[in-house]
């Protein structure tokens, strides 16, 4: 524990995964943590409804810094296209973020999740590939808006963050190959993750910009 965060506060959007490890991540640092979902219990953000998003930014009042990890991500060939799926996928990582930053008063950063599908185009993932591409652009478009507000984005490669698990018997397989890809030899973890979020959260100088965060996946 190092006490970097001490005395700021921070939103995290996203109770799964990624979300719950920064959360805990930042409380070590000496932040004051909110984790939102929309999920019941705890504070309801759904970044599908906007006035969910209006009441907590009037619950909470000012933040340092908001962290959005919230995924709905709709992986399909273009000839099976959902539109409503497709619209959740952008609220995730598009068009809740620029709500967020609508009606949350927000002083020091904010942190945007990007993805690796968005730079590497496949048949079935274009939802995804768009979507994740979208959010680089969001971030780089708000940190016009709202500077001298820091916006970023994060790329993660595939991380060891449990949501493989669903792959149930083939998941060793998926991320030794997924490892062979990258020029680090390994997959990434929660911890890759954890640690480059609080880095961001700090970098003052840093705006505008999507880290990659893949292992040198070429």
């Amino acid at each position: 524990m190092n006490d970097r965060l001490t005395g700021q506060t921070v939103l995290v959007l996203g109770g799964r995964h990624l979300g719950t490890a920064i959360a805990a991540a930042a409380t070590a640092e000496g932040a004051h943590v909110h984790v939102a979902s929309h999920r019941p219990g705890g504070l309801r953000i759904d970044l599908r409804d906007e006035s969910t998003i209006a009441a907590a930014a009037a619950e909470l009042g000012p933040v340092d810094h908001v962290v959005n990890t919230a995924a709905m991500p709709h992986a399909a060939p273009i000839r099976e296209l959902d539109r409503d799926q497709t619209v959740d996928a952008f609220t995730a990582k598009v068009i809740g973020p620029l709500l967020l930053a609508k009606h949350f008063t927000i002083r020091r950063s904010l942190l945007l999740f990007s993805g690796q599908v968005g730079w590497r185009p496949a048949r079935g993932n274009v939802v995804t590939g768009v979507t994740n591409g979208a959010a680089a652009f969001a971030a780089r478009h708000l940190a016009a808006e709202l500077a001298p507000v820091r916006v970023n984005a994060l790329s993660p490669g595939i991380i060891d963050s449990g949501v493989w698990d669903a792959k149930g018997e083939a998941k060793p397989g998926f991320l030794a190959t997924a490892a062979e890809r990258t020029l680090v030899g390994r997959t990434g973890t929660v911890a890759d993750i954890t640690d480059a979020v609080l880095w961001l959260l700090q970098a003052e100088f840093l705006t505008g910009e999507t880290v990659h965060l893949e292992g040198g996946r070429p």
